[in-house]
């Protein structure tokens, strides 16, 4: 069974929208957040330490099932659905008491920190996402 990375993440009065509920945009930004704990700060406090190296989100896709309460505690769990050479792709869920609220992707480009440029996985990297995918990494 392939690990989770979950978190409780704090709502802010803020992220809501005139509805009371949050705000589509703030989902993205509640992902983001999930992501960049889990990649830069979780990922170096298991040894690897090259995805605090600067990133690009080559594509967002999100699907709102239920609208987000202010009110109630909010869980993203994030994994992996596919590795390939110089990309991965990240799957959040969010949920809130119980039932999934959003589910969404991002495309990861991890770039080389001198040139800016796009760069290939390292070996490291590519077994650090393998431990959270449902198969085994797939190079594309």
């Amino acid at each position: 069974m392939p690990e989770r990375f979950e978190m409780l993440i704090p709502l802010r009065w803020s992220d809501q929208d005139v509805n009371g509920h949050i705000n589509n945009a703030r989902i993205v930004t509640l992902m983001e957040e999930a992501r960049v704990r889990w990649l830069n700060i979780k990922a170096a406090a298991d040894g690897l330490d090259s995805f605090r190296c600067p990133k690009v989100v080559a594509s967002l896709n999100v699907e709102y099932k239920k609208p987000v309460s202010y009110e109630d505690e909010l869980k993203l769990v994030l994994d992996i659905s596919r590795v390939g050479n110089g990309s991965f792709t990240v799957r959040h869920t969010g949920i809130q008491e119980g039932a999934t609220v959003f589910t969404g992707t991002t495309v990861v480009v991890p770039l080389d920190p001198e040139s800016s440029r796009p760069r290939k996985l390292t070996a490291a990297e590519t077994a650090y996402l393998a431990r959270y995918a449902e198969t085994a990494p797939v190079a594309s």
